[in-house]
């Protein structure tokens, strides 16, 4: 296709869709059963899970405020180490991105089906795990994200914007009958504000949907490259999703403690149940006497998932063609856009990885805890990026359109926490996690040392870091604390903790002074002032 003509990508995303598009990802099924999960591992002081992480996707939403306006493009994440690290980084990268997005829209599909399990029975079975009927009805639900997909993006983030004020209103709303109609204070100390402990509250940040609700705010990073203003638009979008998501989150949870009859806390937090406990707000609804709300909450079940697996798969389109338009893996075919200007080869290849990830994790906790690993460890190389660009590009030199005040010392803590939700996630999870990459790096390199560009052509220098990397978080993780971590129990919390720390700052400056030295393409983007689509 010649540059400049054909389908292209649409600058139609202002900023209510971006910020919507990051809310929208951001509500979706954590809020539906989160809360709960966060409860039966950390109990009231769940509540302190949600403020970690918050504070620690916040931080991450700080850095990538900077590198999106700085460089918006379509499936931004994916270009952002190319332009530091080069093309062999990037490549690895988008693999561990991609798995981070993909697995979302099945997690979504998911936490439809196990609400509907409530009114329709034989969907999942008494572990909460999916059914074949339930297996089936959420491939249908991945059919419809994908099909909404193939329409333009002006019409797909006006369709989410419309789904995203629901989805506002009703945890808004849930939390206001919930404290007014049924609060027992009581809940809150009765068996103890930490019964797990320091290891329940930083387990549930990682494996309750945590911080798999707050990465939603990278929708309007992938979309950088569609919006009408980035240099305005997306700050407010990144950072003012995470701030909203915050707050009503904590407020969720709190009214979930509340409006807990003290009768079902009898065997303590772990084992905590009501009726319709797998649609735990819709259930305690119906518990107060709330029958009309539970309704709404029911079909809100429907709706807030759904919402967000639309948008996750409007955002993992934009990844893959992002590896395409790169010039990573894909080449010309992930880069097809349809005559609506979408990329109609990422929708398809989501859809069916989508469902591939129904059968490993067939049920939502499990999907979500791979899904906040993977992310984290994907995002978390944004503060790598950050620095190395801002030591081969100095900002006195190369202006940012948005400046992250106390960069540094922001990107530090960002990497360092990344590395500990990475951890908290625990050694299975991580085991299956580090094995998907390596083979994936093992047949990509494999491929261009025999048809490719020849082992000498491949950007070692800008990529090396990542296995000292990679295999010292596998093995702290293998080595921590068996109630935190599953691990083998060799380093107790507070050494793991420590190493953990030290290990995150080296591998941060050895990565920094492993950056293309003079990076021309990134320059260049800076100076034009205008991505290039």
């Amino acid at each position: 296709m010649a540059e400049g003509s054909g389908p292209r990508l649409r600058r139609d995303a202002g900023i209510i869709g971006l910020l919507f598009a990051s809310l929208g990802g951001i509500i979706g099924s954590g809020w539906l059963l989160g809360p709960l999960a966060a409860a039966k591992i950390a109990g009231p002081s769940a509540i302190l899970a949600w403020g970690i992480g918050g504070i620690a996707v916040l931080l991450l939403s700080f850095v990538y405020a900077e590198l999106a306006t700085a460089f918006p493009r379509a499936g931004a994440v994916i270009a952002f180490p190319k332009l530091s690290h080069g093309s062999l980084l990037a490549v690895i990268l988008s693999f561990v991105v991609f798995l981070g997005y993909a697995s979302v829209p099945p997690a979504e599909a998911s936490a439809v089906i196990t609400y509907a399990s409530n009114y329709i029975p034989g969907l999942i079975n008494k572990a909460g795990v999916l059914t074949a009927k339930g297996f089936l009805a959420s491939a249908i639900l991945l059919a419809i994200f994908a099909f909404i997909n193939t329409l333009a993006i002006k019409l797909v983030l006006a369709i989410n914007s419309g789904l995203t004020w629901w989805k506002l209103a009703i945890p808004i709303l849930t939390i206001l009958v919930f404290v007014i109609v049924g609060f027992h204070a009581s809940n809150f100390s009765s068996h103890g504000f930490a019964p797990g402990g320091t290891s329940g509250v930083f387990s549930a940040v990682a494996t309750s949907g945590i911080v798999f609700s707050y990465l939603g705010f990278r929708q309007a990073v992938e979309l950088a490259g569609e919006s009408s203003n980035p240099k305005r638009n997306l700050p407010i979008a990144i950072v003012g999703s995470v701030v909203i998501g915050f707050i009503v989150y904590c407020g969720l949870q709190i009214a979930m403690i509340g409006a807990l009859h003290p009768s079902d806390l009898a065997n303590g937090w772990a084992k905590v149940t009501f009726v319709g406990a797998f649609g735990p707000f819709a259930g305690l609804a119906s518990l107060i006497g709330m029958g009309w709300l539970a309704v709404l909450l029911y079909i809100d079940a429907f709706i807030s998932p759904s919402g967000t697996g639309i948008i996750y798969f409007t955002t993992t389109a934009r990844v893959l063609f992002a590896t395409g338009k790169e010039g990573l893996v894909g080449g010309k075919t992930f880069a097809r856009l349809s005559v609506a200007g979408v990329p109609i080869v990422g929708v398809i290849v989501t859809f069916f990885v989508g469902l591939l990830f129904l059968a490993p994790f067939p049920s939502w906790q499990g999907i979500v805890t791979f899904i906040s690993s993977a992310t984290v460890l994907s995002y978390g190389t944004g503060p790598v990026v950050l620095l190395t660009l801002r030591k081969t590009m100095p900002v006195e030199r190369y202006k940012r359109p948005y400046l992250l005040a106390g960069g540094t010392a922001i990107s530090y803590i960002a990497f360092i926490i990344s590395n500990f939700i990475i951890f908290w996630s625990g050694a299975s999870t991580d085991n299956f996690l580090f094995e998907l990459i390596l083979g994936f790096s093992i047949i990509y390199i494999g491929y261009e040392a025999i048809a490719g560009v020849g082992l000498r052509n491949l950007h070692w220098r800008g990529a090396w870091w990542l296995a000292p990397y990679f295999f010292g978080m596998w093995l702290i993780t293998y080595l921590g604390p068996k109630a935190l971590t599953g691990g083998t129990d060799t380093l107790n919390q507070i050494t793991a903790s420590i190493i953990l720390i030290v290990f995150s700052v080296v591998i941060l400056l050895i990565a920094m002074n492993s950056g293309i030295p003079d990076p021309e393409e990134a320059k260049a983007t800076i100076l034009a002032g205008e991505p290039e689509l």
